[in-house]
């Protein structure tokens, strides 16, 4: 009886956020002189068989993510299910590892972390917030098995992520440090500009 072989891993990277409370694309926002988008985009394709970017449709040709290849929105303001279904959709038989682009401190060893302990048999593996002891859906590594529940709760109007690897077969994994804190605002980036820079 031959072993089973779990899915291959693609890449997403998540860039389609409208940004409100940052006021401007976080995409864009550099540390030590690189936009965020490509300091993550750079970490993704070294840890992951094929990388994507998720887009939404208007900005299929912004000069930062036109260079890059695309898995544009099939959803229209749902968030972050929006990049994650339309990237399951595209490759349905492939486990993707996803990632926000407003993690400034995610390094190549916590996606390490992750990919060493995936589980293909639960419907995701995920590291839990250092806040709040709940998945972190936006680091985290979805199985093909995880797209029926998620569009399921898309299709009924529910449009969270985590509450979706909440009630799926996920395993959980311990905070990585810091490594996934984000920016949400001015105040929070030009600190964390600081902090990347004195480190760098």
């Amino acid at each position: 009886m031959s072993a089973v072989v779990a899915p291959p891993i693609y890449g997403l990277l998540l860039s389609g956020g409208a940004s409100r409370r940052m006021q401007r694309d976080k995409a864009q926002l550099a540390y030590a002189g690189q936009p965020q988008l490509m300091r993550a985009w750079h970490l993704l394709e070294t840890v992951t068989e094929r990388a994507f970017v998720s887009v939404r449709a208007e900005q299929r040709d912004d000069p930062l993510r036109a260079g890059l290849p695309q898995i544009v929105d099939g959803y229209e303001a749902i968030g972050p299910a929006a990049g994650i279904l339309s990237a399951q959709q595209t490759y349905p038989d492939v486990a993707w590892l996803v990632i926000a682009c407003d993690l400034p401190l995610l390094n190549r060893a916590t996606l390490q972390t992750l990919l060493d302990a995936r589980d293909s048999s639960s419907n995701a593996t995920a590291f839990t917030s250092r806040f709040d002891g709940l998945p972190e859906p936006l680091c985290a590594l979805w199985e093909p098995s995880s797209h029926e529940l998620l569009k399921h709760r898309v299709d009924g109007g529910s449009y969270c992520p985590r509450k979706a690897l909440i009630l799926s077969r996920t395993k959980l994994l311990p905070a990585p440090g810091d490594a996934l804190d984000n920016i949400n605002t001015p105040e929070e980036f030009e600190q964390m500009q600081r902090q990347i820079e004195t480190a760098s």
